[in-house]
């Protein structure tokens, strides 16, 4: 067999349209066609000659995109709403090649979200095995205290299963206002983890900001605002990802 022959569902995930583990499921449900025909054996392999088709739509190669992009909050993760809310990728409309967020930040999170069209990437970044760090900066009403630190760098057990053991500073405490600063580095990326590990203690997370994602940060960006990742950039966090 040609040594250019690639799984379908990779194909699909380079393509951009989709990540690979989601390329799997259309496979299996009967959305994806090559050469006109329905595929649904998730081993098969196609040519890059072959025409792939995903829910009628034709895939076309495209250049790898890597953009690190400031989200305000009040905007949805999404590439759509069906609220007619605003979505990260309404700031990229001048683009010629369709991205998508890797992983998400909730409607009331703002800070740093990656945008690709290479689902493989998009897969190396989020999927549970690859503990890549995230930090984020956390405003919380009410005071916390040292055992409850204690309790979140050790791992506290939400619905879905015991957390990752966290990095936890309390960064200040105002007493007039009743509210504590706080960085906290996890490995995970949960709906909602962080909010619900402080809610785990009956802490309101009043803001809530990712300012960090492996060695990347928002320096020089405004909110609203984004970059292409360099090469060397997407070298390290792929590294980073492969080789924990």
């Amino acid at each position: 067999m040609s040594n250019e022959m690639e799984r379908l569902q990779k194909r699909i995930a380079n393509s951009g349209y989709t990540s690979r583990r989601k390329a799997e499921v259309l496979i299996e449900e009967g959305k994806v066609k090559v050469n006109g025909e329905t595929v649904t054996e998730l081993g098969t392999k196609v040519k890059p000659s072959d025409t792939v088709e995903v829910e009628g739509i034709k895939l076309e190669q495209e250049d790898k995109l890597y953009i690190l992009f400031y989200k305000p909050a009040q905007v949805i993760t999404s590439v759509s709403d069906d609220k007619g809310r605003k979505v990260v990728t309404d700031y990229f409309k001048e683009l010629e090649t369709r991205i998508y967020p890797v992983g998400r930040l909730d409607y009331d999170t703002s800070g740093l979200l990656l945008l690709t069209n290479d689902g493989d990437f998009t897969n190396l970044m989020t999927h549970p095995r690859y503990k890549i760090k995230k930090k984020y900066v956390v405003k919380l009403k009410g005071y916390l205290m040292r055992e409850e630190v204690k309790a979140l760098e050790k791992g506290v057990k939400l619905e879905d299963g015991m957390t990752q053991p966290a990095t936890v500073k309390v960064k200040n405490q105002d007493k007039e206002k009743s509210t504590t600063l706080v960085e906290i580095t996890i490995t995970e990326g949960r709906n909602r983890q962080v909010r619900r590990m402080f809610e785990y203690f009956g802490h309101e997370v009043s803001k809530l900001q990712r300012i960090e994602f492996g060695p990347l940060n928002l320096t020089g960006l405004n909110a609203g605002e984004g970059r292409v990742l360099t090469p060397h950039e997407v070298k390290t966090l792929r590294h980073l990802a492969e080789n924990g």
